[in-house]
């Protein structure tokens, strides 16, 4: 009886007060974060051709650096930190930069070619990527490098870039249909000339105008007189 009445207790015990620890995972959103990534030393990075996207090819663990974070996914989710190897934290959603990295970077990075062309990559050590990424991107470093060290490399038009993406928010008014278009010279020409025409039309009248007014003028005085 005694046994049976302590483990009813016990179990309510367990439906009353939860247990959050164990597992490893954020209670709160119950979303598990990756384990740390164990590196022999700072690791040394690579930048993708026509990105500015950096790549981390001796591990075998998918660890990018873009925009001022280091991105790995796991699991499915994706994950950030401001540090390589510590610090991860949930991202909601794929960044955007993930789609403009080729599948098969790997077989380059090994093969030395990049879209067919000898690829003459540059290894760079992690601290100098972190302190002069954003330099290097707005001065279009790599891109003037022999073009990321790709020879005979023709960038691609990207259109993920803004200065050929962004349409206007505005769209011209069209013109009110009482505003004349300008005319071409022949036609300025003809305007000319009918102009010409309509006043030599009008030039005998007005002569006959004004020679008919003295007329009148002195029939009327000498009608005056006669009185």
């Amino acid at each position: 009886m005694k046994k049976l009445l302590l483990g009813t207790l016990f179990f309510a015990l367990l439906i009353v007060v939860p247990i959050p620890t164990m597992a490893g995972v954020d209670v709160g959103i119950n979303i598990s974060l990756p384990p740390p990534i164990v590196f022999a030393g700072p690791p040394e990075m690579v930048v993708l051709p026509e990105t500015n996207i950096y790549v981390v090819p001796d591990s075998d663990v998918d660890i990018f650096f873009y925009g001022g974070w280091w991105w790995r996914p796991w699991e499915g989710r994706w994950y950030r930190s401001h540090y390589y190897n510590s610090g991860w934290g949930y991202y909601q959603s794929v960044p955007s930069f993930y789609a403009g990295i080729p599948s098969g970077w790997r077989n380059d990075y090994r093969e030395h070619r990049w879209r067919g062309h000898q690829w003459n990559y540059q290894r760079i050590p992690q601290q100098q990527v972190q302190r002069n990424w954003k330099g290097w991107e707005n001065s279009k470093h790599w891109e003037k490098q022999n073009t990321w060290g790709v020879q005979g490399l023709k960038p691609q038009t990207r259109v993920q870039q803004p200065s050929q993406t962004i349409q206007p928010k505005y769209q011209a008014r069209p013109q009110s249909r009482n505003i004349q278009q300008p005319q071409s010279r022949p036609q300025q020409q003809r305007q000319v000339q009918q102009q010409r025409q309509v006043q030599q039309q009008r030039q005998p009248q007005v002569q006959r105008q004004r020679q008919q007014q003295p007329q009148g003028k002195h029939e009327k005085g000498e009608g005056e007189h006669g009185k």
